[in-house]
């Protein structure tokens, strides 16, 4: 019975964290108004474009937890990772109407978001690569980066200097991303998907050039790749 309370209440958050973003569509990020200092543009927030990755994560995780609930009900290799998944889902579906209101809020939960993605991720059975450790992979590569730019945001909004701030947590997301594709020896989508958001901090940083912050990057990508090399599949 518990198995199948698991399998019903994945898919059934994973409607609802759905339903959020399209209840938030218009929402463009923290509103400066709820900050002391106003920065136009941080050096750690990537392009506009990246955030489209959430166009594939969304349905992706629709589709995965439908397939659980439909083919995979009472399958044991999936019932591992679910009370994590469950958690990150019940986060998501309260992150936007809490940032709209509460950037501070919002930025512990984004972290709690990603501390149950990664539990997920770490959990996630060998069967159904492509529906089960798929989408989980990238929500926990795009929150591993979402999470360091919403606390840079955050501490920039609070008369932090914006430079070094995107420098401390662009090593934060890096030091996450490399001892989690090392230790995970699989998932190669989550560390993709953190190169698919250090790529858009560099173009967003390009004109005028943050020769630091780029510089970073940069370095970030080759160390991801490089740990990728190690992995198993």
């Amino acid at each position: 019975m518990k198995i199948r309370l698991w399998s019903i209440g994945c898919f059934a958050l994973a409607v609802l964290f759905a339903a959020s973003t399209l209840w938030g569509w218009d929402f463009r990020g923290f509103d400066p108004a709820h900050f002391p200092y106003l920065i136009e543009d941080h050096p750690i927030q990537p392009a506009g474009y990246a955030f489209a990755i959430w166009g594939l994560i969304i349905p992706w995780l629709v589709v995965s937890t439908g397939f659980g609930l439909l083919r995979r009900f009472t399958d044991e290799d999936w019932q591992e990772m679910r009370p994590w998944l469950a958690a990150t889902l019940a986060l998501g579906a309260l992150w936007i109407p809490v940032a709209k209101v509460s950037p501070l809020l919002a930025t512990g939960l984004i972290w709690g978001m990603l501390v149950s993605s990664l539990r997920t991720l770490f959990r996630v059975g060998d069967t159904d690569r492509w529906l089960q450790q798929g989408p989980i992979a990238i929500l926990s590569g795009w929150l591993t980066a979402a999470a360091c730019v919403a606390t840079g945001v955050l501490l920039g909004g609070y008369g932090l200097p914006p430079t070094p701030v995107a420098l401390l947590m662009l090593a934060v997301a890096l030091g996450i991303t490399v001892v989690t594709q090392y230790r995970l020896h699989r998932a190669p989508e989550y560390g993709t998907t953190v190169i698919w958001a250090l790529l858009a901090i560099i173009v967003s940083n390009w004109m005028p050039v943050n020769a630091a912050v780029n510089l970073l990057c940069l370095i970030g990508i080759i160390t991801i790749l490089s740990v990728r090399a190690t992995d198993t599949e």
